[in-house]
């Protein structure tokens, strides 16, 4: 059992028509092994770091007023599962053997999706309300954080359900444990839960955060001056949510799409072959680079989060100091005065 990056829909590798396909994949597969050990050991640190203190901060520290705070720390929480799972695929790509069996194989791989479309659908609902607070003001007012939970716990559920396509999937076509076998699954099944999943898990909200961001920019160039300054911090917030879900999900579902063409035999031409399977692996990393840009978001957007980090910095850093100075710590003092008599 592997754990094989190459997504639900692989299968088509080593059965290719054209001979110079099948010898330019397995060149570009061993090379993509590589880059992914080496880009999963630089996301491992800084996104287990980054997003331990952003959970730390989001759940100590924010008050109860402060908007979308519930989606942040979910999103945070769902980058956080999947820095965790970061190191098993670290071992399987340095070591090529997957000594944890076939169930941790199998969960690794659907935490990969959950992850991704978790964090879509957080991005999501941060545009959402961002844009529904800032054009109704009166919806803010009513607002419960309760309806946050619910709406997070529904998001969860979702989730959960939709990916399990994935791991069904996988778990049918993992039979064939050599990877390099010829083997090709046609099942009906399989190009409609894709297609489900491009729409519900792309196409709908790319349409959503789209159409926040339109309104704000809209609502702000017809705005009296006063209200401006709200209205331009809901539309960066909006509009970075937009550039990290076009940067990290975009190409993954672009490629997708002619990904699953391709494992169906719908696309047959190797060059056009070799171009998307050797794009699908960066389109994966691309997506796992969310884990590490999602922290920076509630930084550099919201003012509480980083009064509460440098706040935190202070205090760590304070006691640091007292640690290793003599000066502030008299115990400290004066033990080294009884060591150097």
């Amino acid at each position: 059992m592997t754990v094989n990056e190459t997504g639900p829909t692989e299968g088509f590798s080593g059965n290719l028509s054209h001979p110079s396909c099948n010898h330019d994949l397995s060149c570009w597969e061993q090379t993509m092994d590589k880059m992914y050990t080496y880009f999963y050991l630089l996301l491992f640190v800084p996104g287990l770091f980054l997003n331990t203190t952003a959970l730390w901060v989001l759940c100590k520290h924010f008050s109860k007023k402060t908007k979308a705070v519930i989606f942040m720390i979910n999103l945070a929480l769902a980058d956080l599962v999947h820095v965790l799972s970061l190191p098993l695929r670290i071992y399987y790509y340095f070591t090529h053997s997957w000594p944890f069996g076939k169930g941790i194989c199998l969960l690794c791989f659907y935490l990969k999706y959950l992850n991704m479309y978790a964090a879509i659908f957080f991005l999501v609902c941060i545009s959402l309300q961002r844009y529904r607070f800032l054009l109704k003001p009166f919806t803010a007012r009513r607002w419960r954080r309760r309806y946050d939970l619910l709406i997070s716990v529904a998001v969860w559920v979702f989730v959960a359900v939709g990916c399990l396509p994935f791991i069904l999937m996988r778990s049918s076509e993992s039979g064939n444990t050599n990877e390099s076998l010829p083997h090709h699954s046609s099942t009906p099944a399989k190009p409609l839960s894709m297609a489900m999943c491009e729409l519900f898990g792309f196409l709908l909200p790319l349409v959503c955060i789209s159409y926040c961001s339109i309104r704000i920019a809209w609502s702000l160039n017809h705005s009296q001056p006063q209200d401006r300054s709200e209205k331009r911090r809901a539309l960066r917030m909006v509009l970075s949510c937009s550039a990290l879900f076009l940067l990290c999900f975009a190409p993954y579902h672009i490629n997708f799409v002619l990904y699953l063409m391709v494992s169906q035999r719908y696309v047959v031409r190797c060059a056009t072959v070799l171009a998307v399977k050797q794009f699908h692996p960066i389109s994966l990393c691309l997506a796992s680079m969310s884990c590490c840009l999602n922290p920076l978001l509630y930084y550099f957007l919201n003012a509480e989060f980083r009064m509460h980090l440098r706040r935190t910095s202070s205090f760590t850093n304070s006691i640091l100091s007292s640690l290793s100075s003599p000066r502030d710590c008299p115990t400290q003092a004066k033990l080294l005065r009884m060591e150097n008599r």
